[in-house]
């Protein structure tokens, strides 16, 4: 794309975003990621309904009556997006491709956080580190973010997660959310990662197509790995061939699941052909519930 298309590009997701963003997303997002502590914000005369506990009783004896102090929520946040730009995501057969799905999501979640006042920071990375922004607040840090994820012409073809996570876990001085968006088709990340969820909020949003899941019977096809380059030809007529090119896949996805539960981190997984609102939706909500019951 020019220049002029990219502009479009991200006028028109902005405008696609917004509704959801301000009917869908700020009030969930608000209730699950809280602000880091809590700040003085005033003295003022004792209520009914107020809690006994926040009489100041020094400004109380000099004033004749009960005062209480009132504190604020500390709301900023940083939120990281660590955003996977390999040529897997170059992939898609439905309504978008992985990487168009991708640039949605990121740009409906920092608007949520703009929207409550928190930062928002970028990497973009490949099997290298493509491109770091760090954090900043308001509408125009996060169009900085879809205008680089949109011009990136990545160096790298292939997937390092590990390289990207150990990056982001030297350049985080307090603790963050970090959304970590990929389709994990790689391995050798869950030691790095599983430290980076030690002293932040981590979760991981897996995005998939179809394709990827099952094949469709199209008689020949002709498959190339777009990181690799390694080339295969399959009958997709054949039953035995899709029935087996299924089960990889579920081993696959099995194995993805496992890895994440064993690390401790939340993983909602997406797909290109499904509406993505209703599953960040059920997310968000089942978190506000466990963090509830906390």
């Amino acid at each position: 794309m020019d220049t002029t298309e990219i502009l479009k590009k991200i006028r028109k997701i902005e405008i696609t975003t917004r509704d959801i963003v301000s009917e869908l997303f700020t009030g969930e997002y608000h209730s699950l990621f809280k602000g880091q502590g809590l700040e003085f914000s005033e003295v003022r005369a004792y209520q009914e309904g107020d809690s006994f506990r926040q009489i100041d009783w020094n400004v109380s004896a000099r004033m004749g009556h009960p005062y209480i102090k009132k504190f604020e929520e500390t709301r900023e946040l940083n939120v990281f997006f660590l955003i996977d730009s390999s040529a897997s995501t170059l992939f898609g057969t439905r309504h978008y491709l992985k990487s168009e799905l991708i640039t949605e999501i990121t740009a409906v979640l920092s608007f949520s956080a703009l929207s409550n006042n928190d930062k928002v920071g970028l990497i973009l990375f490949t099997n290298e580190i493509e491109k770091y922004v760090p954090p900043r607040k308001g509408r125009k840090a996060a169009l900085r973010i879809l205008r680089d994820i949109l011009y990136l012409e990545p160096e790298g073809r292939e997937t390092d997660i590990g390289n990207a996570v150990s990056y982001l876990y030297n350049l985080l001085k307090k603790k963050s959310i970090v959304f970590i968006v990929s389709d994990f088709f790689t391995a050798g990340y869950e030691d790095s990662l599983k430290i980076l969820a030690k002293k932040h909020d981590v979760i991981a949003l897996r995005i998939l197509d179809k394709a990827e899941r099952e094949l469709p019977p199209a008689g020949l096809m002709y498959f190339r790995d777009p990181e690799s380059g390694e080339r295969i030809t399959l009958n997709t007529s054949s039953a035995g061939v899709r029935a087996e090119y299924r089960s990889l896949f579920l081993k696959h996805d099995e194995q993805v699941k496992e890895n994440f539960k064993r690390m401790g981190i939340d993983l909602v997984t997406l797909y290109t052909d499904e509406p993505y609102v209703p599953e960040l939706m059920k997310f968000f909500k089942f978190r506000i519930r466990i963090k509830s019951r906390a």
